[in-house]
C-alpha cells in the first residue's frame, strides 16, 4: 500500500513520516505541495513543521497549496488522511475538521515525551489499538491548543470523535485534554503528538506511534 507524505515549504517531519510509514510495512511516496497529482496513493499523511513559515496563522497558507485541492476532495471520497501537529492546523484550516489550533495557553514552546489515552479505535488510523490504551510520544509544538465552541466539542465528545487525550498535564492548554480528532467518518485524523518519532526503539521513546501507521495499513487491506 502507497501512502503519500506531503512536503510544503517548511515541513521539518516529512522525512521521518516516509520513514514511519516504511517501518509499518507501506510504501512511502513523496508529494510536493505544488502539484495537484496525489500520485495514486492510498493514504496521506500531512507532516508536522512550520509550512510557509506559519505566516498569518499556522496552516492558513498551507490551505491554499494546489495538492490541497486534490487532498480535500480525496477525504470526501473516503481516502485516509492523518494530520500530525502542523498537519492538524492544515485539517482544521482546510475544514476538514472542526475547530482551530492556537497558541500554547503558557506561550511557550512545548517538547516532551507525553502520555495519551487512545480515546476510540474506530477510525482508519488508530484500529490498531484498544480504546483506553495508554501510550506515549512526543509532542512539541508552539501552537498546540484546541480550541472549539461548546457546541462543537459537546458533538465531537458525543459521536465518539476524539480520538486521543492528554494524560497526566495538559501541556497547551487544549479544551478538555484533546490530543487527537476525527470526522464523522473516521477516515480523517488529526493529532498534535508525533507518532512518527516514536516507531522504533532507537529513538529511546518506545513503538507506541507506530500503531498509527499500521492501523492505516490494516484499514486498506480490509478496504
Amino acid at each position: 500500500m502507497k501512502i503519500g507524505v506531503v512536503t510544503f515549504p517548511g515541513s521539518l517531519d516529512d522525512v521521518d513520516a516516509q520513514r514511519a510509514v516504511r517501518l509499518a510495512g507501506g510504501e512511502p511516496v513523496a508529494l510536493w505541495h505544488g502539484d495537484h497529482d496525489l500520485r495514486g496513493v492510498d493514504a496521506v499523511v500531512l507532516p508536522g513543521g512550520f509550512s510557509y513559515g506559519d505566516y498569518l496563522r499556522c496552516g492558513a497558507i498551507a490551505r491554499f497549496a494546489p495538492i490541497m485541492t486534490s487532498v480535500v476532495e480525496a477525504a470526501g471520497g473516503g481516502l485516509p488522511v492523518l494530520g500530525i501537529c502542523n498537519g492538524f492546523q492544515i485539517l482544521c484550516e482546510s475544514h476538514l475538521l472542526p475547530g482551530a489550533l492556537i497558541r500554547n495557553d503558557h506561550r511557550k514552546f512545548v517538547c516532551v515525551d507525553q502520555r495519551l489515552r487512545i480515546e476510540s479505535n474506530r477510525t482508519a488510523w488508530t484500529s490498531a489499538y484498544d480504546e483506553g490504551q495508554e501510550v506515549t510520544i512526543v509532542l512539541k509544538n508552539g501552537e498546540g491548543g484546541f480550541v472549539a465552541d461548546q457546541e462543537t466539542l459537546d458533538r465531537l465528545e458525543g459521536e465518539g470523535r476524539v480520538v486521543a487525550r492528554y494524560l497526566d498535564r495538559n501541556p497547551n492548554g487544549s479544551m478538555r485534554d484533546i490530543a487527537g480528532i476525527a470526522n464523522e467518518r473516521g477516515n480523517v485524523v488529526g493529532l498534535m503528538p508525533h507518532p512518527e518519532h516514536a516507531v522504533e526503539e532507537l529513538c529511546g521513546v518506545g513503538t507506541d506511534g507506530l500503531g498509527f501507521f499500521t492501523s492505516a495499513l490494516k484499514a486498506l487491506t480490509s478496504a
